[in-house]
């Protein structure tokens, strides 16, 4: 399912609040920057009345938190700004990762430059930020929009269109993007050139959360993070054993991500003018643009740090 389809499914399913006491429900799928969570479920470090529902996409966390089966979900910023212009009361209360490298388009080999893509067929998912990844390339390489041929692309097709030599260069993210290097592709352009732009949050649903261990939860996520930096090898291995993938795949992928620590997310979070807050509005602006937002109008604070710990004894 792509995202206009997702949208226009969501328009037609009634709002109701989570009817789950006392438990907290978090969505969450598999990516590098939610790993935190699965480490200290693994770790037991995870709070009691917590439970992880992992399902196979951020659709999956999105219909639940919908239906009011979640109180929370991992999610991208631009997922989120979709969920509250459906009206869901939803606040991002934790910055997990930023894309540091991540996102980035892919290239065939006898494509060198960024103005060889000119005529060129593009794949490139239907999403705020593929469309964002798409302009800055773009722009980068002196084209305009027409200048290629754009091949709407999902993540989970990408590899076999590359394969089926349907597409010249994809705009995509890991794990799709070691998989598309290592069949002959060629980065030409990364998410290094959009700082502080792309976000993966915790998004929560503010009508829910009464007695519910959420501030437990994210000391959770800041202990398993600091048992990433501080003991690499075993997190490595363990987040590996989960996701099937080798060590150094997963020390690949961590590459490409920054992890803020508590102080950076209140810097985040803290403050209505932060560079959390000035991506939201570009998102927005980009998504209204490519009609992936039904409307302008957000409704209450997209920002809290009501339950960021003050400091980690």
């Amino acid at each position: 399912m792509d995202r206009r389809q997702f949208l226009a499914g969501m328009a037609l399913l009634p709002l109701a609040g989570c009817g789950l006491q006392g438990s907290l429900r978090v969505g969450i799928h598999t990516w590098i920057g939610y790993e935190t969570l699965y480490l200290a479920q693994n770790l037991r470090w995870l709070p009691s009345g917590v439970e992880l529902v992992s399902g196979s996409s951020a659709t999956d966390s999105l219909t639940g938190l919908r239906n009011g089966e979640l109180d929370a979900a991992c999610l991208t910023l631009d997922e989120t700004l979709l969920a509250r212009s459906l009206g869901l009361p939803l606040q991002i209360a934790l910055v997990f990762n930023v894309s540091a490298g991540a996102d980035m388009l892919v290239a065939r080999p006898e494509i060198e430059t960024l103005q060889q893509l000119k005529g060129k067929r593009l794949g490139v998912e239907s999403t705020a930020l593929g469309a964002l990844m798409l302009n800055r390339v773009l722009h980068q390489a002196g084209l305009a929009q027409n200048a290629v041929q754009r091949v709407e692309l999902a993540p989970s097709g990408q590899l076999a269109a590359w394969q089926q030599q349907q597409v010249d260069a994809v705009i995509t993210y890991e794990p799709t993007a070691s998989r598309l290097l290592e069949n002959g592709g060629v980065r030409l352009f990364d998410s290094r050139a959009l700082p502080d732009t792309i976000f993966d949050v915790l998004a929560v649903r503010t009508d829910s959360l009464l007695f519910k261990p959420l501030k437990a939860l994210i000391v959770s996520h800041f202990q398993a993070l600091e048992h990433l930096r501080t003991n690499r090898q075993d997190a490595l291995y363990r987040v590996a054993a989960r996701q099937q993938v080798s060590p150094l795949q997963v020390k690949q992928a961590l590459a490409g991500v920054m992890l803020p620590g508590l102080a950076a997310n209140h810097r985040y979070l803290d403050h209505a003018d932060s560079r959390l807050a000035d991506a939201g509005r570009q998102l927005q602006s980009i998504m209204l643009d490519h009609g992936l937002l039904p409307h302008p109008k957000q409704q209450g604070t997209l920002l809290t740090s009501r339950w960021l710990p003050e400091d980690m004894v």
